[in-house]
């Protein structure tokens, strides 16, 4: 994925869909490749990690204003750590990088690059927290982490590297602990559909396919437009098993010890691969107004003779914005033409793109341009400020909108294998089932057409709209339903 000036997508959404993926993702200044040998690595360029930082943002508002506080723990992990935590080495064992070296020394230990941070964040929880009145107890950080497990490197979706944020909470109860695994899973709801303009399914993951060591994991799932599924974000209730294996007690009001209910909560740049692949056209990139770095792109259009008049004019309105909280670039470039900065703005997609001409400014108005579809209204200039936050929030509408649309059409029941099979064989998207719960019979779906069970609806959810009812039987085998299981291919 090497630098590369020239303008324009040339693959299809809708054919070559790999391929188109990682061209925007090149072509829109988004990340590169990692250094040749070091398969599995990108790097993200200014424009990618911009993204990175309107997520982060938005999240970490939403994370301190529920009472957590961001920390730091080093990124090497001592085996014995891990140890101490059995099921999270088993789940994670194949994926571990390990150091066994430094500089020209060999280690005493091996020390784990971390595949997740439970293990080294319990043990200081364990050090912090003494008394109920500790609890709960509620840190978060933004780090890398690294699993060895990627083979062909998707840039965001699947790499060995991964920007993200853990949070990790310690409870005296229960049910402060699950209510607080619900408030993340809802937090991340939020960011998906207000801020990246998405949809999301929410649910928990099957017994088999939970965080190892968890009591439950809960999920938010997102369709992309090639039918597979993206898990978006999770939030696990860890029960009481981390919180046994690292000593995390404290004293209750009576004096008693008693031992703590944790949980983690994470979100990774997935969300930005899920965003891409959303969103984007054979044009190029398509950004929500909440993500784009640039929110407006001014295009002055002049000739000599009318060039102080327009610049002037674009200047004004440019400042007007800014003055607003507005993100808006003017492109006055001398070297480039209109039609140029057009395509180049629509390639980086830019949410509104604003046209000003002698007429404009001859008119007292302004042409605007949404970059979903290439709609155009003219607008005054007087209000300009409220006129273009109405049209970004329009343009909001229209993606979420496509979006919604997209889950909506693909989201088919079935009531046996060979519905489930020919289903997602023809159209992809979710198939709903009736299932018994047993992990076999997930197999036989996963061994024909490569899908999973993605998540099971909490009971009386949106997405739960069809309950199993006693006397329904697995799709799968004779056994009766417990649940319904929505099945997909995944990212």
């Amino acid at each position: 994925m090497s630098d590369d000036q020239e303008l324009g997508i040339t693959e299809s959404k809708e054919h070559s869909t790999g391929e188109w993926y990682a061209e925007v993702v090149r072509k829109a200044g988004l990340a590169n490749y990692g250094p040749e040998g070091m398969s599995g690595f990108i790097v993200t360029r200014p424009r990618g990690y911009a993204l990175w930082e309107s997520i982060r943002n938005e999240l970490d508002a939403r994370f301190k204003a529920t009472g957590v506080q961001n920390a730091y723990f080093p990124m090497l992990i001592p085996e014995s750590y891990l140890e101490r935590e059995k099921d999270v080495v088993e789940g994670f064992d194949p994926e571990v990088a390990w150091v066994t070296q430094g500089g020209y020394e060999e280690l005493e230990e091996r020390l784990a690059v971390r595949p997740t941070s439970e293990s080294i964040i319990a043990p200081y929880l364990s050090q912090w927290i003494r008394s109920y009145r500790d609890l709960p107890m509620r840190v978060n950080q933004w780090c890398s982490v690294i699993r060895w497990e990627a083979t062909e490197t998707k840039p965001f979706f699947r790499t060995k590297e991964f920007l993200w944020q853990e949070g990790h909470t310690a409870h005296a109860t229960e049910e402060s602990a699950w209510s607080e695994t619900i408030t993340r899973l809802d937090q991340y709801e939020e960011v998906y559909e207000d801020v990246l303009a998405m949809p999301v399914l929410r649910g928990k993951k099957p017994e088999h396919d939970k965080f190892p060591g968890a009591d439950t994991t809960t999920t938010v799932e997102a369709l992309m437009p090639d039918g597979k599924s993206v898990q978006g974000a999770t939030s696990h209730y860890l029960g009481q098993s981390f919180a046994e294996a690292f000593d995390i007690t404290f004293t209750d009001e009576n004096e008693d010890e008693r031992v703590a209910h944790t949980t983690s909560w994470g979100l990774s740049w997935r969300a930005l691969g899920a965003l891409v692949m959303t969103h984007s056209d054979d044009q190029g990139l398509v950004l929500p107004p909440a993500m784009a770095p640039e929110q407006v792109v001014i295009v002055p259009i002049w000739q000599e003779e009318t060039k102080d008049d327009v610049l002037a004019y674009a200047e004004g309105i440019a400042d007007d914005l800014r003055a607003a909280g507005v993100r808006v670039e003017l492109d006055d470039r001398d070297e480039h033409n209109p039609g140029f900065k057009f395509n180049e703005w629509e390639l980086k997609g830019v949410p509104v793109r604003i046209e000003i001409g002698p007429n404009e400014v001859e008119e007292g108005t302004t042409t605007l341009v949404h970059r979903p579809d290439g709609e155009s209204a003219e607008a005054d200039r007087e209000g300009i400020v409220g006129t273009v936050r109405d049209h970004l929030d329009t343009v909001h509408a229209k993606l979420y909108a496509a979006a919604e649309e997209n889950l909506t059409e693909n989201v088919r029941e079935a009531s046996d294998r060979a519905e489930i099979l020919g289903t997602i064989g023809q159209h992809g998207g979710y198939v709903k089932a009736p299932w018994c719960g047993d992990e076999d019979c997930e197999a036989k779906i996963k061994e024909q057409v490569a899908a999973e069970i993605v998540l099971v609806p909490f009971e009386g959810s949106e997405s739960d709209t069809d309950p199993i009812h006693d006397g329904e039987t697995c799709a799968l085998c004779d056994d009766d339903a417990v649940e319904t299981a929505y099945f997909a291919r995944s990212y």
